[in-house]
């Protein structure tokens, strides 16, 4: 096949649809569905899939930023509602009639996308976790930079080491390291981290959004656990695929292999040479995964016996 003849992925559309408390930025990549909408944790944006994307064609594929992130609309200062994110996710699908679509939640919104497909199944046709968490488990290694922010007792620590943005460089750099990236030009740390902590052509800083998201981490691990030890998870009836960067040392592994086992039959994948954000260090081999396991849960469904 030549150059010539292969398809350019649709151009992507930028957007913004009425939330709970403001307006949310989102990508639209046009294509077929069902759609993929994809979510980003703390503390970076949609751009965290800006090398996925492209490369999940003919798919139509959304990526949005939670208020305060990103390119949608900053709050002023309050403490984090935890049923925001899930009253956020309806609106964008309202907004969009979107009756249903696959889900793919990273690192602190895969919590987010397990509970809006415990709360709203039906609106979910596959679950995707990438590189992500859910309650507190042995295995779970929180960076020191997210151990810091969530902690009450270090709140003033905290808060003063952000207002000196010397101190705040510092600090996002040695995270940097710890992840493995380096903040240079073209990779995801420049494109999608950075502008959260000191803003970027097209955006101010996240760092309200940070605080507040980090601050309520604690409180809702805890939730998380009353769910898993209820048996919600393990009965969720929908379709759940796990791909983990291997070389995460904090979202590892072994917690990709604990967090599979709170469901039914889920299915993992570990991308090696891969590292927090898989889907930026190895998207082809991500890509893969997820149009594998979206056609292989859609052709399952379709020969399952209709109830009734």
């Amino acid at each position: 096949m030549t150059a010539q003849n292969i398809a350019e992925p649709p151009a992507l559309t930028n957007r913004t649809v009425p939330g709970p408390n403001g307006r949310v930025h989102l990508t639209d990549q046009p294509g077929e569905g069902p759609p993929l909408l994809l979510l980003h944790g703390f503390p970076d944006d949609s751009r965290i899939y800006d090398r996925l994307t492209p490369l999940l064609t003919p798919r139509r594929v959304l990526a949005l930023d939670f208020l305060g992130y990103g390119r949608s609309e900053r709050l002023a200062p309050r403490p984090f509602d935890p049923t925001d994110h899930q009253r956020t996710l309806r609106a964008v699908l309202d907004a969009l009639e979107l009756e249903q679509v696959a889900l793919a939640g990273h690192d602190a919104s895969g919590p987010d996308a397990v509970d809006f497909a415990l709360t709203e199944p039906g609106r979910v046709a596959h679950l995707i976790l990438l590189n992500t968490y859910y309650g507190h488990a042995p295995a779970l290694r929180l960076p020191e930079m997210i151990r810091l922010f969530a902690d009450p007792d270090f709140a003033p620590l905290a808060d003063a080491m952000m207002d000196d943005s010397n101190q705040r460089r510092w600090l996002l750099a040695h995270t940097a390291t710890q992840f493995g990236l380096t903040l240079g030009e073209g990779g995801v740390g420049t494109a999608s981290v950075a502008p959260q902590f000191f803003g970027g052509a097209d955006q101010s800083d996240a760092l309200t959004a940070i605080r507040a998201w980090t601050g309520a981490l604690y409180p809702a691990q805890d939730e998380q656990d009353s769910r898993i030890a209820a048996g919600h998870l393990a009965a969720l009836d929908v379709p759940v695929t796990l791909v983990f960067g291997a070389r995460d040392q904090y979202l590892n592994p072994d917690l990709a292999s604990h967090l599979a086992g709170l469901f039914s039959g889920a299915e993992l994948h570990l991308v090696e040479e891969a590292s927090h954000w898989p889907q930026w260090d190895q998207p082809e081999v991500v890509a893969k995964i997820i149009e594998e396991e979206l056609s292989a849960s859609r052709s399952s469904s379709r020969r399952s016996p209709q109830s009734g």
